[in-house]
């Protein structure tokens, strides 16, 4: 019971001590916080889109064949359907077709994909909530509803109108934003596509173990072609991801670099005030261990108050705010931005991360100067 007196008595000292410094202490927390708020921002953005791209490749075909030619995707024939299918372990094969289609009028550039469901409808389409027309006289019909007719210029030139006949739930606007699902006959019109060819092909196998030994196959039976495994397109995502994470990183590292400076100006020296109030308490009777575990819950304190308040902040601008600050770098350039709300993902690894970067140093930057007064006698420190 003595050791919590002692304990609670320190605590209250290190509490009164803090309230006779407000103002610095205050701006102290608010430089704190703030950089603990940008690190935990592009944390949890980065982890979160992740996430989110891992749970949408669940569904993704195991794997993708693309035909090449010069190094760049073209329309791969679908008779090499036969070939492939008769690969032992391979499940099933499907032809795809998806491209792009570029509005002038409005600048956006749309995904256009064929649905089965679609194919007993010619002149339907469902699309996503960020698709939007704006007609030649500048007019953005915005929201764009059901029954709608939509106008598409097919590349021989002629005019093709489409009718809405659905909109793609909001809940899946990280993928369907700029989406538009067709007919095979009326993606093949816009495009001009000859029947016999598709995009890609799509695979699903028995074993995923047996995925590399059936793309080498592929290969040596089509050359021209280029397998690509889902799990390969996921990497793809965590680096893209990674690497603009560390862009941001690198633009705030002035913001970084003055905590630093600021982490090491407390290790380096106390100011006078502070030395006197230790020189005071020695020879009040405080021991050296007393005066250090005083300069710890004072570190403590500051650097926990400014931990939980920036991974507060954080939380409330990347799931609630929609990230504003860095969806336009970490979510990529386009004219059509998909408006969607990130499902929370924080990892403890990610709390641990920021806890040991931020609290641990600062917390330990604190106690060595106090350390170094703690141990000069009383009479010339007060005097200082």
């Amino acid at each position: 019971m003595r050791a919590l007196e002692k304990q609670r008595n320190i605590l209250d000292f290190t509490l009164s001590s803090l309230g006779r410094r407000k103002g610095k202490n205050i701006a102290l927390v608010l430089v704190y916080t703030f950089v603990i708020f940008l690190l935990a921002s592009v944390l949890f953005f980065s982890h979160s889109l992740k996430k989110e791209a891992a749970l949408i490749l669940q569904d993704a075909p195991a794997m993708t064949v693309q035909k090449l030619v010069a190094g760049r995707q073209d329309l791969i024939p679908t008779h090499y359907i036969d070939s492939i299918r008769q690969i032992k372990g391979v499940q099933s094969v499907a032809p795809r077709l998806w491209g792009y289609y570029y509005d002038a009028l409005s600048g956006a550039n749309y995904t256009l994909m064929v649905n089965a469901d679609l194919n007993d409808r010619a002149g339907e389409i469902v699309i996503g909530n960020g698709v939007s027309w704006r007609s030649a006289a500048g007019k953005r019909n915005q929201p764009l509803r059901k029954n709608e007719i939509i106008p598409f210029k097919t590349y021989d030139g002629s005019a093709l109108s489409l009718k809405v006949s659905g909109l793609l739930p909001f809940a899946s606007e990280l993928v369907t934003a700029d989406l538009i699902l067709v007919s095979e006959t009326d993606f093949r019109k816009i495009f001009s596509i000859a029947t016999g060819q598709a995009t890609d092909l799509v695979l699903q196998v028995r074993n995923a173990k047996e995925l590399p030994v059936i793309a080498t196959k592929i290969t040596q039976i089509h050359p021209d072609t280029r397998p690509i495994l889902r799990e390969e397109i996921l990497r793809t995502y965590d680096a893209v991801f990674d690497w603009r994470s560390g862009v941001i990183i690198m633009v705030l590292a002035g913001v970084f670099l003055a905590f630093i400076i600021l982490a090491w100006d407390k290790a380096t020296g106390l100011s006078a005030e502070e030395k006197r109030e230790i020189g005071i308490l020695k020879a009040t009777g405080w021991e050296t261990t007393d005066i250090l575990l005083m300069k710890f819950w004072e570190g403590a304190a500051v650097s926990l108050m400014a931990f939980f308040m920036g991974i507060f902040l954080a939380y409330l601008h990347i799931f609630l705010a929609s990230s504003i600050l860095f969806a336009p770098v970490l979510k990529g350039w386009s004219v059509l931005y998909p408006h969607f709300r990130l499902t929370p993902y924080i990892s403890g690894y990610q709390i641990a991360t920021l806890f040991f970067l931020t609290v641990i140093p600062y917390t330990v930057a604190t106690i060595v100067p106090s350390w170094r007064s703690a141990t000069i006698d009383p009479d010339s420190v007060m005097r200082m």
